[in-house]
């Protein structure tokens, strides 16, 4: 698992899991759950969705790349 979220997406992910844990625990509503999943995602620095959908907010982070292998050629 390489990481592909960025420090702005993980700091966005905890405050939304942080908010959604909230409302349910104050609707009494099993629905805040749901707020564990960007918690869980921001801690462990990997979406699986965002590996479907070929994304990466993670500026120093290359999908796709293999640990010691360099994307870029030299002439």
């Amino acid at each position: 698992m390489q990481q592909n979220i960025g420090k702005k997406d993980r700091i966005i992910r905890i405050a939304l899991g942080i908010i959604v844990l909230v409302a349910g625990v104050v609707a009494h509503s099993w629905w805040g759950a749901v707020g564990l999943i960007p918690l869980l995602t921001s801690g462990v620095g990997f979406c699986p969705l965002y590996t479907l959908l070929g994304i990466s907010t993670c500026g120093n982070c290359q999908i796709g790349a293999k640990p010691g292998k360099s994307s870029s050629r030299l002439s």
